[in-house]
């Protein structure tokens, strides 16, 4: 974590062990992973990269209930419309992540 605060550090490739995660919820979090640093989906795309395109509430409770915010960037998604929407360390933080990540 500090590798990636200080900006050293793009992606964890550490394994995780999603294993309480199950279904959609475990789909959504590993295609969370695929989102580069620096980018951005919507929760539209991220439903449909896990395989449901329709699922786009499911979608944002997967993020919303994510075990490992930063390692599994949850904050990298935002609404249709490109606002920034909810984040479990509050909207704040993502915003302050997302704008780390665009300036380095």
């Amino acid at each position: 974590l500090e590798e990636y605060f200080a900006g050293h550090r793009r992606r964890f490739d550490l394994h995780v062990d999603l294993r309480l995660a199950r279904g959609f919820r475990r789909t959504v979090l590993d295609r969370l992973r695929d989102i580069d640093y620096g980018t951005t989906r919507s929760y539209s795309d991220v439903a449909a990269a896990a395989g449901k395109p329709t699922a786009v509430r499911a979608a944002g409770s997967a993020c919303a209930h994510n075990p490992i915010p930063v390692v599994v960037p949850c904050h990298r998604v935002v609404r249709g419309d490109g606002t920034i929407g909810n984040y479990l360390g509050g909207t704040a933080m993502k915003e302050a992540l997302l704008a780390m990540e665009s300036a380095a």
